[in-house]
């Protein structure tokens, strides 16, 4: 066997193909979470707290003053941007609790699934032998009792 049709065995194989879409699907969705924080639910937050944007909050760790933080990453000053990691913190917990949601909901479709009534018998045994035999049957096949 060639090493093209492996490869080619092992990438259509259900769980690499269903990992590949997981990844791509995670990707979009942690672009749109990413812009859900940044664009509407920090601007919110800062609007509340007095009009603070969270994307500009650093911490200067050099010797010059700087008037934003744009000029100060140009001039190459150590900074601690503690507004960008507030952000990312927003956004990690709005996808940890969307996958919470997301494995919540499968585990309850997965017990109604495991609940569901058994199927119903279509044995049962002989009173007189203890054989398993049909539930319709009038007379067992092993012992020839008659069955009521």
């Amino acid at each position: 066997m060639s090493i093209v049709s492996e490869f080619k065995e092992f990438a259509m194989k259900g769980n690499v193909v269903d990992l590949a879409v997981g990844v791509i699907i995670g990707g979009a969705f942690g672009k749109i979470v990413d812009s859900l924080v940044k664009d509407v639910v920090m601007p919110m937050v800062g609007r509340m707290l007095g009009g603070v944007d969270f994307k500009h909050l650093y911490l200067n760790l050099g010797d010059k003053a700087f008037e934003t933080m744009e000029t100060a990453e140009k001039a190459g000053a150590p900074l601690v941007k503690y507004g960008m990691f507030i952000n990312t913190v927003v956004d990690f917990i709005i996808i940890a609790f969307a996958i919470f949601m997301a494995i919540k909901v499968m585990n309850r479709l997965k017990r109604a699934e495991e609940a569901a009534p058994p199927a119903e018998p279509t044995t049962r045994e002989c009173p007189h032998c203890l054989s398993t035999i049909p539930l319709k049957a009038t007379r067992c096949p092993h012992c020839t009792s008659q069955l009521q």
